[in-house]
C-alpha cells in the first residue's frame, strides 16, 4: 500500500482526529500487557500500531480484559477498530476484514473424565465452562444441545473456574489451555479441536469506506509477511 488512504476512510476510521483501537486481553495470542513495564504487545497491537501510522493519526489503545467487554463497548462508540473472531451475532453490528490469525479451539478435562473426545462434551449433565461472549461461548451456545454453558469472567479465568466450581470441562483457546494445563496440573486437553477461530479486524457498521481500508490494509499485511513476523 503505497498511495495515500482516501480522506473518507481516514475520517470515518478515526473521527476523534486519533485512531481508538480495542485490544482485548483475554486472548495472549494477540495481545498481552506488562504490569511491570507497562509495555502492551502482540500482532493486534502491532497492527493497530501501522494502521495508525498508515492514517498519520495518533493511536490510543483502548484495552479491555475480554472480547465480550469489546462488543458491548460498540454502542458507546469507544473504539474505531477492534481484532476479534467472527461471528456471524457480532457481524450484524460490525464489518469484518478477511482473517489474519485461524487460532484452534479445544477442550480441557480432568484427568481419568470419562469425556475422552470432543464429541463426548454434548450429554446430559455435562457442564462446560467458557469465558462470557467469547468466540467460544457464541459458538457453543448454537451448537451444544444437552450440556450447560457456565461462563467465566473471562478466557484466561475459564480453567480457574472449571477447578473452583468442579465443572466437567474447559472450552477456550488451545495454547492457553496447554499453559494452564501445566499451571494447575491433573488436567488434559482432548484431542483435536472443536472450531477454528478467524480472527480479523472490524469497524462499526456504516463506516464503509472504513471498512473497505481496513479490508485491503490486512490483506496486505499478511501478504508482505507483517503479521506472520508479529
Amino acid at each position: 500500500m503505497t498511495t495515500s488512504p482516501p480522506r473518507e476512510a481516514v475520517v470515518e476510521l478515526a473521527p476523534t482526529g486519533k485512531l481508538r483501537a480495542a485490544i482485548n486481553f483475554g486472548n495472549p495470542i494477540l495481545a498481552t500487557h506488562d504490569p511491570r513495564s507497562g509495555v502492551t504487545r502482540g500482532v493486534s497491537v502491532d497492527l493497530a500500531r501501522e494502521l495508525a501510522r498508515r492514517l498519520d493519526v495518533p493511536l490510543e489503545l483502548v484495552t479491555f480484559p475480554a472480547a465480550g467487554k469489546v462488543v458491548d463497548a460498540i454502542g458507546d462508540k469507544r473504539w474505531d477498530v477492534a481484532f476479534l473472531a467472527i461471528d456471524p451475532e457480532r457481524a450484524r453490528d460490525m464489518d469484518y476484514t478477511a482473517a489474519y490469525v485461524i487460532i484452534e479451539g479445544a477442550y480441557l478435562v480432568r484427568n481419568g473424565s470419562p469425556i475422552r473426545t470432543n464429541s463426548d462434551v454434548d450429554r446430559d449433565g455435562v457442564r462446560v465452562a467458557v469465558g462470557a461472549g467469547s468466540a467460544y461461548d457464541l459458538y457453543l451456545a448454537r451448537e451444544l444441545k444437552r450440556a450447560k454453558i457456565v461462563r467465566a469472567p473471562s478466557s484466561p479465568a475459564v480453567v480457574d473456574t472449571m477447578m473452583a466450581q468442579s465443572l466437567d470441562v474447559a472450552a477456550g483457546v488451545k495454547q492457553q489451555l496447554e499453559a494452564d494445563a501445566k499451571r494447575v496440573g491433573g488436567v488434559q486437553l482432548l484431542p483435536g479441536r472443536f472450531m477454528l477461530i478467524q480472527q480479523a479486524m472490524a469497524t462499526p457498521k456504516g463506516r464503509v469506506a472504513g471498512a473497505r481500508h481496513i479490508t485491503g490494509f490486512v490483506e496486505h499485511k499478511e501478504a508482505s509477511g507483517f503479521v506472520a513476523e508479529a
